[in-house]
């Protein structure tokens, strides 16, 4: 005996084609910004070492964090500067008054390559973006991320110039890459 399937046997409202499929709901909406009084520096490593990849990954990191910010109602406000063998791009913390603005900015950097200053970025974070001319609010507390591979070109002058900035500096490594045997440089 062979069983054989009509679907014309089955209730009419149990048949569906292909234009009664109904997209997935879409995804919920992004949390709300979160309350918070804040200057924030973003100091972006974009020298050779952490390549192009992980440089896009930065930013990608950042256009999805950007929101999250209370930027559009002025209590957070941000700024920026990416560096390699110096500082190469930077944004004021009082250039951009909207999240959309900053994330266009953010989306324009550029990756540089060459070697990695770090001290560099720090030191013109402190004389320069943490200024009431840069838009630094003095009643506000004051939040640098660093966003590198961890290797700088002096690690020497990188102490000193985060030992002079009379803040919280938070230092994150956000690229995790295997250390290279031969070189030295990381040590």
């Amino acid at each position: 005996m062979v069983l054989s399937y009509f679907p014309h046997a089955l209730e009419p409202a149990l048949i569906l084609t292909l234009n009664d499929v109904v997209e997935p709901p879409p995804p919920p909406p992004p949390p709300p910004p979160v309350e918070c009084q804040a200057d924030i520096i973003f100091v972006l490593d974009a020298s050779g070492s952490i390549g192009s990849t992980h440089f896009n990954m930065t930013k990608s990191f950042l256009l999805h964090l950007i929101p999250r910010l209370d930027i559009d109602r002025g209590n957070t406000r941000v700024g920026l500067v990416t560096f390699s063998e110096g500082v190469v791009t930077s944004y004021n913390l009082n250039d951009h008054s909207s999240a959309t603005s900053f994330q266009s900015a953010i989306s324009s950097l550029t990756y540089a390559g060459d070697t990695t200053d770090t001290a560099a970025a720090l030191e013109y974070v402190r004389t320069t973006m943490l200024t009431a001319a840069a838009g630094d609010r003095s009643n506000v507390s004051n939040v640098v991320v660093v966003l590198t591979d961890g290797g700088s070109g002096d690690t020497s002058a990188t102490q000193v110039s985060s030992d002079s900035i009379k803040f919280t500096l938070h230092y994150h490594v956000l690229v995790d890459k295997p250390e290279d045997p031969a070189d030295s440089s990381h040590t």
